[in-house]
């Protein structure tokens, strides 16, 4: 452990985006800034915000704002029936967590998905505001395509940030695998939607998780929160509200949608600012 406070940031497609620069931003706002956070483990869409949040170039007020406007231009996918299938198959057909994410694996790397990995690298590098890793604690999870072995990427290791994103992204099925030192990655909600135990032995821990189910095989941010106040963490986890959930929609992964899921945040953080002084503040 480097420091006090963790900053967990978890996956939930473009919606999860703007929801959690909604809730950074209004907390903020009431005077609970969670940007300063000693160590920040992102996963997938929380990969992008986190990458954002530790480069020192936005304030969450300015990381907000850009998920704001008109989305016209921007590529639209969809996490369709069949692909949410061959998820629920893979499940079934697994005894442990590590088969699991060596079937989804398998798929993904057959898939035939809407970009290439170079176009869908581009694609994320236009979103990043730096391509270096930041001087604090940045941590962004993927899983190993192969193998089902999780993947932890950090400045000391030798996967630049742009790759290191983008294939927290990689999103099984919908987008491809991303290849770092001859290794084929994907998205790192396959193992967890938040990977939240990774903020081990810090004291104080805040959880933002756009999806706050699991299941047998993947241990849901509720499950991995209170393995942390077992071990003598404070942690508080938000997960989006009615209204958020709404703003959603159907499609997590509609540009469109990231907009009004940033305005639900941004209204639903006031109700958790209490809560989130009395754990930050030790």
């Amino acid at each position: 452990m480097s420091g006090e406070t963790a900053l967990v940031l978890g996956g939930g497609g473009l919606t999860g985006i703007g929801w959690e620069c909604g809730i950074l931003y209004g907390l903020a706002r009431a005077g609970v800034d969670l940007t300063a956070a000693d160590l920040v483990v992102g996963t997938s869409a929380g990969s992008v915000v986190g990458a954002q949040l530790t480069s020192g170039l936005l304030t969450p007020q300015e990381l907000y704002e850009r998920q704001l406007g008109d989305a016209t231009g921007e590529s639209r996918a969809k996490l369709g029936a069949a692909v949410i299938a061959r998820y629920a198959l893979a499940m079934a057909r697994s005894r442990n967590p590590k088969a699991y994410r060596q079937r989804v694996g398998a798929m993904a790397l057959a898939a035939r998905t809407a970009a290439e990995e170079a176009e869908r690298r581009e694609v994320l590098a236009a979103r990043l505001v730096s391509h270096t890793w930041p001087e604090r604690r940045l941590v962004v999870t993927a899983v190993d395509a192969h193998t089902g072995e999780p993947a932890d990427f950090d400045r000391a290791g030798e996967a630049g940030l742009v790759d290191a994103v983008s294939a927290s992204c990689a999103v099984p099925g919908v987008w491809p695998p991303v290849t770092v030192g001859g290794r084929r990655f994907i998205d790192g909600g396959v193992r967890s939607a938040t990977n939240a135990d990774l903020a081990a032995g810090y004291a104080r821990v805040v959880v933002l998780a756009p999806i706050a189910l699991g299941s047998g095989l993947v241990p849901s941010p509720a499950a991995q929160a209170a393995r942390l106040r077992a071990a003598g963490a404070r942690v508080l986890v938000i997960t989006p509200s009615a209204a958020a959930r709404k703003a959603f929609g159907r499609n997590v992964l509609d540009p469109a949608r990231r907009d009004p899921a940033a305005r639900a945040g941004l209204a639903q953080a006031a109700a958790h600012a209490a809560e989130a002084a009395a754990v930050w503040s030790g």
